[in-house]
């Protein structure tokens, strides 16, 4: 699979969930279980890749503004649910977490921000498929500390100046 064709399958089982995080989940399942196993790996090793490429300072602090503070779990949520939003948002935010004041529509911390059960779509499918727990995809695993500079993200006034156009629209 490349990675077109992971982004691919990413958009259409959100656009066909209209925006429903749980129903994404679902659809992104059935979507996999069309796939071979060794398809469904490679979906995993692409969704994995990207996970840990968005482990930076910067979308935690975006994370807190837009979610009202992020824990880790919170942080590992949104994560999973930047990918969700498919590969424009996704690169967008990972290059500049800034960008998210413009490629954002909206955001509504009671429905948005928290891809949980997307994070386990593609071991749930292959469970599904094969029976098996996932096998170790092999690749490096996420950094003990995100990317970037650090900061205190429980803190409104670091976050105000680290992401000034996310907390002008979605902060405090």
């Amino acid at each position: 699979m490349d990675e077109t064709e992971f982004w691919e399958i990413v958009d259409t089982t959100r656009e066909a969930a209209e925006g429903d995080p749980e129903d994404h989940a679902e659809l992104l399942v059935e979507r996999l279980m069309q796939l071979d196993p060794d398809s469904v790996l490679d979906f995993a090793r692409h969704f994995e890749a990207r996970y840990n490429r968005a482990y930076t300072w910067d979308l935690w602090a975006a994370a807190a503004v837009l979610l009202g503070g992020a824990d880790d779990d919170a942080f590992d949520y949104f994560r999973c649910w930047l990918i969700g939003q498919g590969r424009e948002l996704f690169e967008g935010a990972v290059h500049d977490a800034e960008t998210l004041a413009e490629l954002l529509e909206d955001f509504d911390p009671a429905l948005d921000g928290d891809g949980e059960d997307l994070g386990y779509a593609t071991d749930e499918a292959y469970e599904q498929l094969t029976g098996l727990d996932s096998p170790d995809l092999g690749i490096a695993p996420q950094p003990p500390e995100p990317a970037g500079t650090p900061l205190d993200v429980a803190d409104d006034t670091a976050l105000a100046e680290r992401l000034p156009r996310v907390w002008d629209r979605f902060g405090g």
